[in-house]
């Protein structure tokens, strides 16, 4: 009987709660676009409009159950790439940088077509410091792989996380 109580109060409380998704989306979307993000920046890089497209597309469909189209999707999202610059950020005793700084900074337009005033146009930027004495070829990867994905990430939670 006690089992039984028990299991019961359980069963109440979890169909009470509803559905969860741990990622926290909550949209009656069932498609979504990335349009490619074209490379605008002063600084072009080979390939990185391809990559951070990209990039976008794999976290959404890796986060949620939408579905990837090529047009007349629910959620769409448009935009450029208007940054990308390396400086020197800190220095040496001797006026020598002692650590070097690139940043990507990207221009999204997010339209969902369920909810409109949810539209918005919005830049993300992050960063990825690494020793003066690197050159950015041998870090680019890495650097590329931690800002792509925190801007993404940034994005994501922009657009479709309900926290």
């Amino acid at each position: 009987m006690k089992k039984f109580f028990i299991l019961s109060i359980t069963a109440l409380m979890l169909s009470a709660c509803g559905p969860y998704s741990f990622t926290g989306v909550n949209t009656t979307a069932e498609s979504f676009q990335v349009n490619f993000f074209q490379n605008n920046a002063p600084i072009v890089e080979p390939g990185l409009d391809y990559d951070f497209t990209n990039a976008l597309q794999d976290l959404i469909q890796n986060q949620t159950n939408l579905q990837l189209v090529n047009r007349n999707a629910d959620l769409i999202y448009e935009g450029e790439i208007v940054n990308y610059a390396v400086s020197p950020m800190s220095a040496t005793a001797d006026q020598r940088a002692a650590q070097n700084r690139l940043t990507i900074g990207v221009n999204v337009r997010f339209f969902n077509a369920d909810k409109p005033e949810e539209d918005f146009e919005k830049r993300f930027t992050f960063f990825y410091d690494y020793p003066a004495g690197s050159q950015l070829l041998t870090v680019k990867q890495a650097a590329h792989d931690e800002i792509f994905e925190r801007i993404t990430q940034d994005i994501f939670n922009e657009t479709l996380a309900n926290w």
